[in-house]
């Protein structure tokens, strides 16, 4: 397969994350609050593809909160042409599996929509990915208290893939 016919295959979309990231997270301390006050912190992430062409995983890693540790779960329907992501971590809610956002790619930027709950209220979530270059990428996630009328971006990461780790 070509380099164009791996852009043109939407299995591949994620493909440029695969390997070892350095994250520099900026999340908002209060969410849907009209806060504006950021914290800031480094995280790593380790991607990599599931068997089998079903998609990837990571995993992501930070001293910020004690012992964290979470994991995103990409996984490609054909049929349907989209992606789902789920996430888990040891944190919040401890080993249950959030709900999925779902979406694809277009002129390389990532939109993922789902519906989730926060602080007890009905919201939508939305990660928005973007690659740069092979050694560069940026996940931003926002919240949607009125059904996508207005969105509040709460975190984002800015990667920087760590020397040696490209994707093949």
């Amino acid at each position: 397969m070509n380099d164009a016919n791996l852009q043109q295959d939407p299995l591949h979309d994620f493909d440029f994350l695969h390997g070892k990231w350095r994250a520099y997270n900026k999340r908002l301390v209060k969410r849907l609050a009209d806060s504006h006050e950021w914290a800031e912190f480094e995280a790593s992430i380790d991607c990599r593809p599931l068997p089998g062409g079903l998609g990837n995983e990571d995993v992501y890693r930070t001293d910020y909160w004690p012992n964290f540790v979470g994991l995103s779960l990409r996984i490609y329907n054909p049929q349907i042409r989209l992606w789902s992501i789920s996430w888990v971590d040891n944190h919040n809610a401890a080993g249950v599996l959030q709900q999925p956002v779902t979406g694809s790619f277009t002129d390389g930027v990532g939109i993922f929509d789902g519906l989730d709950q926060f602080n007890g209220k009905p919201i939508m979530v939305r990660f928005t990915w973007k690659a740069f270059d092979k050694n560069r990428a940026c996940w931003e996630q926002a919240f949607s208290p009125d059904n996508g009328k207005t969105w509040e971006t709460n975190w984002t990461m800015d990667l920087a893939r760590l020397a040696g780790w490209h994707a093949d």
